[in-house]
């Protein structure tokens, strides 16, 4: 079974989350599949990258998530989340995806 890069499924966790949360009306899913990327992306970098750079990483996803939402006051929803998953899939790339 091939491995999705943890930069697909971590840009892939913001991209879903934010497009589960506004085609269902219901935040708490949208949180749920963010939540769920997230980790399996946090284990990836873990075993790729080591605890630190996890970490690292771990922290800059919460930062994407949470940084879109006042970029998407100045361009709008969907340029905001694509802007910041590109942006966390180029580090998820950096530090972890392209050792392996």
């Amino acid at each position: 079974m091939a491995r999705i890069p943890s930069s697909v499924v971590a840009a892939s966790g913001l991209v879903g989350g934010y497009a589960v949360a506004r085609w269902t009306r219901q935040r708490p899913l949208g949180g749920v599949v963010l939540a769920a990327a997230g980790t399996a992306a946090a284990r990836q970098w873990r075993q790729r990258a080591g605890g630190p750079a996890a970490g690292a990483l771990t922290a800059a996803y919460i930062a994407a998530f949470a940084g879109s939402h006042p970029l998407a006051k100045r361009v709008g929803a969907w340029p905001s989340v694509f802007g910041v998953a590109g942006a966390m899939a180029l580090a998820s790339w950096a530090v972890a995806d392209r050792r392996g």
